[in-house]
């Protein structure tokens, strides 16, 4: 079995490696092949990846190319974690939008619409590429904003799902604070990448989760980093990016007065790739856990397992909508546990959405819609439209002034502007 991560210089990819390391039985990895324009990051990530195979005793082989094309050839599956800018765009994603007043985020607001018009291009050419190299291929999606960029390969009808970690997170946090095995935990997960609730948890038949806010709802909020009274009114546990709607303005005002996360996370990529090189070094330092992405490698490994061996296990997955929220188009990309096989993702079902949820959702499926418009065709307009239509903007003012900002900081990246 072959697999090819694209973005394989990511200070990601050793948790991803341990991950193929230790779940062997689900995934059995014989070739991996790590594929980044960066010599020197694909250096030091490849030779660690290298350790960490070898000091678990896995036979797979690691290797390392610029080369898509060759680097693509033959594999089963081909991971998406890119990054079009790498951490310098998206300290801007962060930084601009906030003259505004507005939220600075990689994934969401106008910093989210800037990495997706800079991301769907390069992501929709190296898919296409792929297919060439082989059509059977399948490709799962890491790679920001998750459901406009899934969106944006599944209509170009490439073999596609989207994945994020959230879901696991929560899965593996609930089982931990329950006493209980991960795998006996479900998650009633519904929403959009980076815009869910989770509305029930359930453990042995039984709904747990009145349960998990009485007894453990302060340090549930404290990692959302929201009080503790949104979880007791709203009974379900919210995804920490809610905080982006929910708290807009605090959250600007906490953002103008402290470093950016992507200054956060590019000191402490230094810091992993000086780990990276020291060649004693052959399991997954500590400090990666502080970079974001956790349990990505458990996520990873069960839908890539999933699609390749086509054992229909139920996984929180961003596939094509098709009915399963009625009020969205079907072309929407939603956020909900599927049943995955060799097929692809099937959406289970999923009760009806309260409105206080579905609002949003629906505001925010229109912007995803717009904002991909804007990232396929180009233009002012487009750009304008999307910004407008998203409800963390959604002023004339605001809009026009963004667009502007966006199209100045991102002229190196968009062919068309």
């Amino acid at each position: 079995m072959k697999l090819a991560v694209v973005g394989g210089g990511s200070t990601y990819t050793p948790e991803l490696v341990d991950g193929f390391a230790r779940l062997r039985d689900a995934l059995p990895v014989t070739e991996l092949v790590l594929i980044d324009p960066d010599a020197r990051r694909l250096e030091l990530v490849g030779g660690l990846a290298r350790r960490i195979l070898a000091r678990q005793g896995h036979p797979g082989r690691v290797s390392w190319t610029a080369d898509l094309d060759a680097g693509a050839d033959g594999a089963d599956a081909v991971l998406l974690q890119l990054r079009v800018g790498g951490q310098a765009a998206r300290q801007e994603d962060e930084t601009w939008p906030l003259e505004c007043g507005c939220v600075g985020q990689e994934t969401t607001g106008a910093g989210g619409l800037a990495k997706a018009l800079r991301t769907v291009p390069v992501v929709l050419d190296i898919a296409e590429r792929v297919r060439r190299r082989n059509p059977d291929a399948w490709i799962v999606d890491f790679t920001n904003p998750v459901g406009i960029v899934t969106r944006a390969l599944l209509g170009a009808g490439h073999r596609a799902v989207g994945l994020c970690n959230v879901a696991i997170g929560f899965q593996r946090k609930f089982a931990r604070l329950l006493g209980v095995a991960p795998e006996d935990v479900a998650l009633e997960h519904v929403g959009l990448n980076h815009l869910t609730w989770e509305r029930s948890v359930t453990v042995g038949g039984r709904d747990v989760l009145p349960r998990l806010i009485a007894e453990h709802g302060d340090a549930i909020a404290a990692d959302l980093r929201m009080p503790r009274s949104v979880v007791d009114r709203l009974g379900v546990v919210p995804s920490y990016y809610l905080r982006y709607f929910y708290q807009h303005d605090e959250v600007v005002r906490q953002l103008r007065t402290g470093p950016s996360r992507a200054a956060e996370v590019a000191a402490m990529e230094r810091e992993l790739l000086a780990l990276y090189a020291d060649p004693a070094l052959d399991e997954k330092p500590e400090l990666l856990a502080r970079r974001g992405g956790a349990f990505y490698s458990e996520a990873a490994v069960a839908l890539t397992a999933s699609l390749l061996r086509d054992t229909a296990d139920v996984q929180v997955v961003n596939a094509l909508n098709n009915g399963t929220l009625p009020f969205l188009p079907d072309d929407a990309v939603i956020e909900v546990p599927a049943a995955v096989d060799a097929r692809g993702a099937h959406p289970l079902p999923v009760r009806p959405l309260e409105p206080l949820y579905a609002g949003l959702v629906a505001s925010v499926t229109a912007y995803e819609h717009l904002a991909l418009e804007a990232a396929l065709k180009g233009g002012r307009d487009r750009v304008f439209a999307a910004l407008l239509a998203h409800p963390l903007i959604g002023q004339l003012d605001h809009a026009d002034r963004l667009t502007d900002a966006l199209l100045a900081h991102n002229r190196d990246h968009l062919a068309w502007a």
